[in-house]
């Protein structure tokens, strides 16, 4: 009988060696990222270790919102490249995504929001990328189910659209990543827990997992939520707090939203699924911590500032909800960086509440540092230092809210 379906693997296993040129410490969008970029100029002799499954990190628990409407002129450069590349990834990665630019629009409810919106309008246009305030009107015509009468709380008096801006599947990212690194000779190894790094002579020598001990030269720290810990074992301190961040996902309806919807005021966010499910964010939780569950306040208030901006949604079920772990800087930038003093380690973290959106780009600058050893100049404001230099690149401002 001939066989129906094939059940190739997406990535090949291998036996963990005791030798890499280069050891990827998060099986996520930026670790994968890294190791398909590397991979592609030349550099294959490169292991990537989980310490779960792939993607089961902030890669799997994200909204999977697309967006380059930030606010400094550091980063809105950055996340547009980032924007591009995501724009081209199911073609270059010979994956479908499910990536669809429907656009976005953040939502103001007083003055003193519009101002900030203003403001991030005029930067995006300056720096090319296209964003644009628009009127309760418009925000009807784009988005019916919207309330946009005076009757809620706080009525919507604008919004910034972002016409680029998007949603896309995030395992699928995780998986095409992973498949084409594995293709061009990337070993990619799951349930690798990482326990200690070794130095010697003040560089990178050693990765010790609970599989054994691996001799390196350069190790990469893209583990979203875990890098302070993974920082320790080289003997670094990073400037990181770590926070919960909660959402949830309603039972599936017919189509209802075509837009990405955040309100800062509220500290909402809603998307709807190309399964018709609506996901529902909140920004992160006002405690550090390292808790992965989630929160009955959390989902009382996702739901009502939900219903506020959507009354249809009043008798829509919700599913499930998770949460996340988000690693937040003093100025809400990341770090991009081989660490100064300690040779051979190499950091992509730091992301707070955007790393999903910078994965292309993250992983393929940093992949440009490892192998050229020049800081891409994309990736230069970021780089761990400005703390000490006092050049700090405040980007609180446009997160809205944590997507």
């Amino acid at each position: 009988m001939s066989r129906l379906f094939r059940f190739d693997p997406m990535w090949e296993s291998h036996p963990l060696r005791d030798r890499y040129d280069v050891v990827v410490i998060g099986a996520g969008v930026h670790g994968l990222a890294t190791a398909y970029y590397l991979a592609r100029r030349g550099i294959t002799d490169v292991a990537v270790l989980e310490k779960g499954y792939l993607g089961s990190g902030n890669s799997g628990r994200n909204t999977a919102i697309l967006r380059a409407n930030y606010r400094t002129p550091e980063a809105i450069p950055f996340y547009a490249e980032s924007l591009a590349l995501y724009e081209e990834l199911s073609d270059d990665l010979d994956y479908n995504l499910l990536f669809s630019q429907q656009g976005h629009l953040t939502l103001a409810h007083t003055e003193a929001s519009i101002n900030g919106l203003r403001v991030r309008a005029e930067a995006n246009r300056v720096m090319g990328v296209r964003s644009r305030i628009i009127g309760p009107a418009e925000i009807g015509r784009m988005v019916p189910a919207l309330d946009t009468s005076s009757a809620p709380r706080y009525p919507i008096m604008a919004a910034l659209y972002h016409a680029p801006g998007g949603i896309i599947r995030h395992d699928a990212v995780v998986w095409g990543y992973a498949h084409q690194a594995s293709q061009l000779g990337v070993e990619v190894h799951a349930h690798t827990e990482v326990l200690d790094l070794g130095l010697q002579a003040g560089r990178i020598a050693t990765v010790h997992t609970n599989r054994g001990t691996i001799k390196t030269g350069a190790v990469v720290n893209a583990t979203s939520g875990w890098c302070s810990l993974i920082a320790a074992m080289a003997g670094v301190e990073l400037p990181i707090v770590s926070h919960p961040l909660q959402a949830c996902v309603t039972e599936p309806m017919e189509p209802l939203l075509d837009k990405v919807i955040v309100s800062a005021n509220l500290h909402v966010y809603v998307n709807q699924t190309p399964r018709g499910e609506f996901v529902i964010g909140a920004e992160i939780d006002p405690y550090p911590s390292y808790h992965l569950g989630s929160t009955l306040p959390t989902l009382k208030s996702m739901a009502f500032h939900a219903l506020e901006l959507f009354p249809d949604l009043h008798q829509v079920k919700v599913l499930r909800q998770w949460g996340g772990i988000c690693d937040m800087t003093p100025d809400y930038s990341p770090i991009i960086d081989e660490h100064p003093e300690v040779g051979g380690f190499f950091m992509d973290v730091g992301w707070g509440t955007y790393g999903f959106k910078a994965g292309p780009a993250g992983g393929k600058c940093l992949a440009e540092l490892i192998a050229t050893g020049r800081t891409p100049e994309l990736i230069r404001p970021f780089r761990l230092t400005r703390f000490h230099e006092n050049r700090l690149v405040g980007e609180k401002a446009s997160a809205a809210v944590s997507h």
